[in-house]
């Protein structure tokens, strides 16, 4: 439905050059949402897919396990949306004082994103709600590193900015002036919190994750946040437990389609062709992760059948195995505080698991401070990565 323009237009000036800024209206759209026939009816399959996803600690012995890489594989995508090289081994490398075969930048932005998706959940968890408050902290742990920490982390934005385009009056789009920022998004905070009505928490994600992309209210880190905002939604609203949904991989896949609808939204009000994709993009990562959850599930069994080819060390190395389903890339001294076992017992193992079974795989080359990665299961993870 085209409702036309959702905001309207106001004169400023950004780099030196003077352009018309968008300032938003208010949530929800009016007239409201047509979810009728077909909208309502994929809608229906993403609330289907969101119902199996949170299910999935029925599929793993510990969902946490599939949590701790699945929320750095939706790290590294969603950084590198933004320009960053680094990949899901070099922030594990990273995490665990390795050294990546990257700038330390980029895994530093990444880690960060890591950081701030568990405060977001945490807080969340101890009952504060989406607010000015908790978006500000979420972003400062965001930007803590790398090279957004000089860009006003955890402030909102003083200066005008544009996306796209050399110069201001050639952008893409423009954003609200920085005095504006603290109305749009009080507006949107209401909206979040459902005053003065109640959103569906599907529609409220997808709706708010627009106008937070419109507001942009920060100088750096819009397009994370914005994308951390939806899973964060889910997981108060209590449709997920845990922040398992991220469609990082979905938008970066389909970019021409997400940018092209987030600019129609503003200019023709068709918020129903947004919420279409959105709820696509759900339906079809959701399902991705339930299926890379079983297949996980199923290389951890048959890979412990394996173990028994190594004989008396086949007990040592199973519980190895186990600590590499929860860290998939690990030292000799990482493992040991894990299993229990000494770092001798530990070194055979992983030499028999490599050797003998092409299990494992020992990262660095070095002699000392030897490093092994579990490739198999970081494979599965980033099968379905474009």
């Amino acid at each position: 439905m085209e409702r036309g323009i959702t905001g309207h237009f106001t004169p400023t000036v950004a780099g030196g050059i003077p352009c018309q800024a968008f300032v938003p209206l208010p949530l929800p759209p009016r007239p409201r949402l047509d979810l009728h026939g077909k909208l309502q009816a994929r809608l229906d399959e993403a609330l289907i897919a969101l119902g199996r996803l949170d299910a999935i600690s029925t599929l793993l012995p510990d969902a946490k396990l599939f949590l701790y890489s699945y929320v750095r594989k939706e790290a590294v995508m969603s950084s590198q949306i933004e320009g960053t090289q680094s990949s899901l081994s070099d922030l594990m490398l990273y995490e665990m004082e390795g050294q990546p075969g990257v700038p330390m930048d980029d895994v530093q932005e990444v880690s960060c994103y890591v950081k701030a998706l568990t405060l977001g959940v945490d807080r969340i968890r101890q009952g504060h709600p989406i607010s000015f408050r908790l978006l500000t902290e979420v972003h400062q742990t965001l930007m803590t590193s790398g090279r957004g920490a000089q860009r006003g982390p955890g402030e909102f934005r003083r200066n005008q900015v544009w996306i796209g385009g050399y110069r201001a009056d050639q952008a893409t789009f423009v954003p609200p002036p920085a005095n504006q920022i603290a109305d749009c998004w009080a507006a949107l905070e209401q909206f979040i919190n459902d005053v003065p009505e109640t959103t569906a928490p599907v529609v409220k994600a997808a709706l708010a994750h627009v106008q937070f992309e419109t507001i942009h209210p920060f100088m750096d880190g819009n397009g994370r946040l914005g994308r951390m905002l939806i899973p964060l939604i889910l997981v108060e609203a209590g449709i997920l437990k845990e922040p398992l949904l991220y469609l990082s991989v979905f938008f970066k896949q389909y970019r021409d389609s997400y940018y092209r609808l987030l600019q129609q939204v503003r200019i023709s009000g068709d918020w129903e062709a947004w919420v279409l994709f959105f709820v696509d993009a759900i339906a079809a990562t959701a399902n991705q992760a339930v299926s890379t959850a079983q297949q996980l599930n199923q290389l951890l069994a048959a890979d412990k059948t394996r173990l028994a080819e190594l004989g008396r060390m086949a007990g040592s190395a199973t519980q190895i195995l186990d600590a590499l389903f929860a860290h998939p890339i690990s030292n000799i001294a990482a493992l040991t505080g894990a299993t229990g076992l000494t770092p001798a017992t530990i070194g055979k193992a992983l030499d028999a698991m490599e050797h003998n079974l092409g299990m494992v795989h020992e990262l660095t080359g070095h002699k000392r401070n030897r490093v092994y990665a579990y490739s198999a299961y970081i494979d599965v993870l980033n099968q379905e990565t474009p």
